[in-house]
């Protein structure tokens, strides 16, 4: 398994949340968003200028933009 930066991950690819890096307000608004460790979603898509980022979890659809998602470490599958 690789550890890699929410905002490096393609469409399709599947993970798990890793850790957050973000401290304060905006480290409590993502766990609050239900991107905590052990969390498993699914990258759905990206805008056509890259940002923002669609991840489907927890039976939802949420959308962050690359700033945010740049605090969000993920833990995936490696692919050869």
């Amino acid at each position: 398994m690789a550890i890699i930066p929410l905002r490096k991950m393609t469409k399709g690819q599947r993970g798990t949340i890793h850790r957050v890096t973000a401290r304060g307000e905006l480290g409590r608004r993502i766990r609050d968003m239900g991107l905590v460790p052990g969390t498993p979603f699914q990258v759905q898509g990206r805008a056509p200028l890259k940002d923002p980022v669609a991840i489907r979890l927890r039976n939802f659809t949420l959308t962050l933009r690359n700033s945010e998602s740049d605090f969000i470490e993920a833990e995936v599958e490696e692919t050869l």
